[in-house]
């Protein structure tokens, strides 16, 4: 999934104080207190990284963070898209367990259309 930019910056998103902004959690880089959380301190790409141990190395460094809980809060406040937040993997707004990867589609999805299939042969 990816977002565009222009979608990032809707005026007053934050305002209602039902989402949780970032500089509420992380700070901005005029602020020094940033520069003591480990994802200030690492690649930013290791956050968004496609493979197994690319998350699992940015969940790692969640998991010593003193804002880890009010990170996963906001993200999921927010409804990230995607990334490691909190030590947490997220898509689409939700935790999920691990990332889907290319390829096959769920074995859900190959039940359905068998199913579709089989009322389509028989009618």
């Amino acid at each position: 999934m990816s977002v565009l930019f222009s979608e990032l910056q809707v005026p007053g998103w934050a305002e209602t104080g039902e989402k949780i902004g970032l500089n509420d959690v992380t700070f901005t880089y005029d602020n020094a207190k940033a520069f003591t959380l480990p994802c200030h301190q690492a690649d930013p790409e290791l956050f968004y990284s496609e493979t197994d141990q690319g998350i699992a190395e940015a969940k790692a460094l969640c998991g010593t963070c003193p804002v880890r809980n009010k990170c996963l809060d906001g993200a999921l406040s927010r409804q990230e898209p995607c990334g490691v937040w909190g030590g947490q993997l997220i898509e689409d707004g939700v935790i999920i367990e691990r990332k889907r990867r290319a390829g096959r589609p769920p074995r859900q999805v190959i039940a359905a259309a068998r199913i579709v299939q089989n009322e389509q042969a028989l009618a």
